[in-house]
């Protein structure tokens, strides 16, 4: 079985992650990053012996040997994960929003140099992943898109990862027609949202929404609205991190996007 390590294991997503992934009968979990260095057996209420928590991923490869990290922490901690997981021969599932277009350049150089994989997903869910894939088929026809992200009140980051992710990868495909250009605009510049890799975006944050994007494109007398939606549950994100670990061994470098490793 292949020996997995979570850093972020006590998270929203790792505690759940980690019950899965011990319920597994193709994975088995080693340890876990967090804060403090616990059982984390004993703090999900597993009947799981120990399973060591470190709070660097140094201690951590010094102490346990796995195959795969998974990581969703923060970002300068998550970088700090996947290059020490490099440099030692070993893959990365990231979860993990907020990495730079520049870091991650850093990070599949690396992982190309050391003959390693990393997965790098804004989104685990499927739903996200077809709103992607359909959004950058739709770009490929229509030169007047924008993107919203929506997200509760409490959410500290903008945009999202998933939106991001989309943004740089809509970019790949073209770079939309903005008739108006922004520092023309008469008024309040900043209404028209952020510029990320030449596309606006626009950030919402208010009671009531959960996650959700939604990519609007527009052409005369028609317009096409992609949106998905997440509710408070990680079950969703599970179901695709599972094919990520299925996948992670089917490449080498670096893939952006769990629709990279799936069957279309």
């Amino acid at each position: 079985m292949k020996k997995v390590f979570i850093a972020g294991a006590t998270g929203w997503v790792g505690k759940e992650l980690s019950k899965a992934i011990v319920a597994s009968s193709d994975y088995t979990l080693v340890g876990g990053l967090s804060r403090s260095e616990e059982n984390l057996s004993d703090i999900l209420g597993l009947d799981q012996g120990v399973i060591p928590l470190f709070d660097s991923i140094e201690k951590a490869i010094d102490k346990v040997d796995f195959d795969i990290l998974i990581d969703f922490t923060s970002p300068k901690i998550a970088k700090e994960n996947i290059i020490a997981s490099i440099k030692n021969g070993k893959n990365s599932i990231v979860g993990t929003s907020g990495l730079s277009d520049l870091e991650y350049e850093e990070i599949g150089s690396l992982a190309e140099e050391k003959n390693v994989s990393v997965l790098a997903a804004g989104n685990f869910s499927i739903t996200a992943v077809l709103l992607q894939r359909f959004s950058e088929t739709a770009a490929k026809y229509i030169d007047h898109f924008e993107i919203i992200d929506y997200a509760s009140q409490k959410k500290v980051d903008a945009p999202s990862g998933t939106v991001a992710e989309l943004a740089y990868r809509l970019s790949k495909i073209q770079k939309p027609v903005l008739d108006v250009p922004i520092e023309n605009t008469i008024g309040y510049k900043e209404t028209r949202g952020a510029t990320i890799n030449g596309i606006q975006v626009h950030a919402v944050r208010l009671p009531g929404h959960i996650l959700g994007v939604e990519t609007i494109f527009g052409m005369e007398d028609e317009r096409l609205n992609i949106k998905h939606e997440a509710g408070s549950g990680t079950a969703p994100y599970l179901k695709g991190i599972f094919i990520a670990l299925n996948k992670i061994d089917t490449f080498k470098g670096l893939k952006r996007g769990l629709d990279t490793v799936m069957d279309f």
